[in-house]
């Protein structure tokens, strides 16, 4: 069984910084594509940021500039490090990642349980 496992959220006033991590343990051949999605209370959930196993990053327009993305391949973790909060970042913030667990048998995804972000002051 494979466990993805977010770690850092909390209470942050506008302005603050947070630094979220994603742990992947179990059975893990290799880990592919990564990424942090967050949801708001009533709304749809929406990528952040996401990051591939040779290290390319993308963002949402939204968080350009003040989020920023990385992963450590050899300890199977993903950091998303936040900078500049604004209210609007307040949501569960959730890891998602392809995992082979077998080098027979195709990836699929794997979610973490989320982490709560508030930005409130």
């Amino acid at each position: 069984q494979v466990q993805l496992v977010e770690s850092g959220g909390g209470l942050v006033q506008p302005g603050g910084s947070l630094r979220l991590s994603c742990a992947a343990s179990g059975r893990i051949f290799r880990l592919n594509d990564m990424g942090w999605y967050r949801q708001a209370p009533g709304k749809q959930r929406e990528l952040v940021a996401s990051i591939t196993s040779g290290g390319s990053t993308n963002y949402r327009d939204s968080v350009k500039g003040r989020f920023t993305i990385s992963r450590d391949n050899a300890v199977n973790t993903m950091i998303l490090q936040m900078d500049s909060l604004k209210p609007e970042d307040t949501a569960v913030y959730s890891c998602n990642a392809q995992i082979k667990t077998t080098a027979w048998t195709p990836p699929r995804d794997y979610w973490g349980q989320g982490t709560q972000v508030t930005v409130s002051s």
